[in-house]
């Protein structure tokens, strides 16, 4: 058998961040694998941001109800083993190489067959997770799409209830130019049949989300018409939440998590659960103790997760304008630094000037370095671009991420009088976030 450092080395040879939008191939390698994702129901994932975290919620509340999860989700921050989890884990290193090595000589084969591209990483990964479901066996698969939808490799699901979170303008080379071509494509996960819970969208998004509910006779359940938040108070570790769910109200709930964004995403997946387990369709209320202890055991890595304290360390994957516009939103709100450094690294295929723009006013300086991407965007160039919102007193560039680190700790602590408010806050990719997650945390 194989070791796992040996199969990461082969599935990264595939190029980890290689896209070929061809459900075929992976159609093909899931034929030959017996077809596996038709072995459970699923619920399908997609939207700019919040899909992982949803996914999370989503997880957790099937599990209280007594269900065992699979969940894939993408990309990952410490270990490609944490894109396929069973009943809310990671599987092992050793059942991540059984698997890789059911799916790998099926691959090879179709690989030596084709006349183009080989199948990709996320091809890889995908079949595995699908692969893995089957085998342990789950009772109902929670998958995230990878980019976009119609395309994406996850699509061959087809599955019956399917999630969307809020929509934004991202991955724009790929997906389109504007919000109404984004939510086309990422309506392509809608099947004949299947019911449709959608976060509130911008307004260029609800027509193609429609029309494509309409083609396929789909049912939809929509934030702000059929269930929402009604309340949300700030609590110790997180938020304490009043949901309107497709089958009642749900009270008290606790939710260890920061951000109105979170809490958006909790009523999207609280109506997601409802859908799945029928509550919806019969408005039957779940119970709602079930729905709180299935909240309270959710956790989302790298969403403004405290890492450290003295001073208090944050690790965000805002990595778009949508996405920072939520944290920021969540660090005004929640939190109260009198002093606030950010470490930022971001992609160069991003809208960097919108993102420094969203992050001035509530950090007091900020220090540009990079991820270990090969996307990454030059620390310099990023301090360029920074230097022309924040000014050239308020940043620093530091290309080696520790060493952005230490310098972020010592700026923010710079004035002694205020150690007990100061804060860095790590963010502008989920690579950076995973990169400092691996200095900073121990599992």
């Amino acid at each position: 058998m194989a070791t796992f450092a040996e199969v990461e080395a082969e599935l990264t040879a595939r190029g980890y961040t290689r896209m070929v939008f061809d459900l075929s191939r992976i159609e093909g390698l899931l034929d030959l694998l017996g077809s596996p994702q038709r072995a459970y129901p699923a619920i399908h994932i997609t939207g700019t941001n919040g899909k992982t975290s949803t996914a999370r919620m989503i997880d957790a509340l099937l599990r209280a109800h007594g269900l065992r999860t699979g969940r894939y989700t993408s990309p990952h921050l410490q270990t490609v083993r944490e894109r396929i989890s069973i009943d809310g884990e990671p599987v092992s290193e050793e059942a991540f190489v059984s698997i890789y090595e059911e799916v790998a000589p099926v691959a090879a084969f179709l690989d030596e067959r084709s006349a183009g591209e080989t199948l990709t990483y996320f091809d890889m990964t995908t079949a595995m997770a699908l692969a893995a479901f089957a085998d342990a066996p789950v009772d109902v698969a929670i998958v995230e799409v990878g980019l976009g939808g119609a395309d994406d490799s996850t699509n061959v699901l087809q599955a019956g209830t399917c999630v969307i979170t809020p929509i934004g303008l991202d991955h724009t080379q790929w997906l389109g130019d504007t919000i109404a071509d984004i939510a086309t494509a990422k309506a392509g996960i809608i099947h004949r049949g299947a019911t449709v819970v959608s976060a509130a969208q911008p307004v260029e998004a609800v027509r193609p989300l429609l029309e494509r509910c309409v083609e396929v006779e789909a049912t939809v359940a929509r934030e702000g018409q059929e269930f929402g938040v009604l309340r949300r108070d700030i609590a110790v570790g997180g938020q304490l939440l009043s949901l309107q769910g497709l089958g009642g109200v749900y009270e008290d709930v606790f939710l260890p998590l920061h951000g109105a964004h979170q809490a958006q995403n909790a009523a999207v997946a609280l109506a997601a659960a409802e859908v799945f387990l029928g509550a919806g369709a019969s408005t039957r209320q779940l119970d709602p103790e079930v729905i709180r202890a299935g909240f309270a055991m959710v956790t989302s890595p790298g969403r403004l997760e405290r890492v450290r304290a003295a001073p208090t360390i944050l690790l965000d994957a805002a990595h778009n304008p949508h996405g920072m516009n939520a944290t920021v939103e969540a660090l005004r709100e929640e939190f109260s630094f009198t002093r606030l450094v950010a470490v930022l690294g971001v992609l160069a295929d991003k809208d960097v000037p919108a993102i420094l723009d969203l992050l001035e006013p509530v950090v007091d300086a900020i220090v540009c370095t990079r991820s270990s991407s090969p996307r990454a965007m030059p620390a310099e160039e990023l301090g360029r671009l920074a230097i022309e919102v924040f000014g050239e007193d308020r940043v620093s560039v530091v290309p080696d991420l520790p060493d952005a680190i230490e310098k972020a700790v010592v700026l923010a602590e710079s004035d002694l009088d205020i150690l007990s408010g100061a804060g860095v806050l790590i963010t502008g990719s989920v690579v950076t976030v995973a990169d400092a997650r691996r200095l900073l945390v121990r599992e």
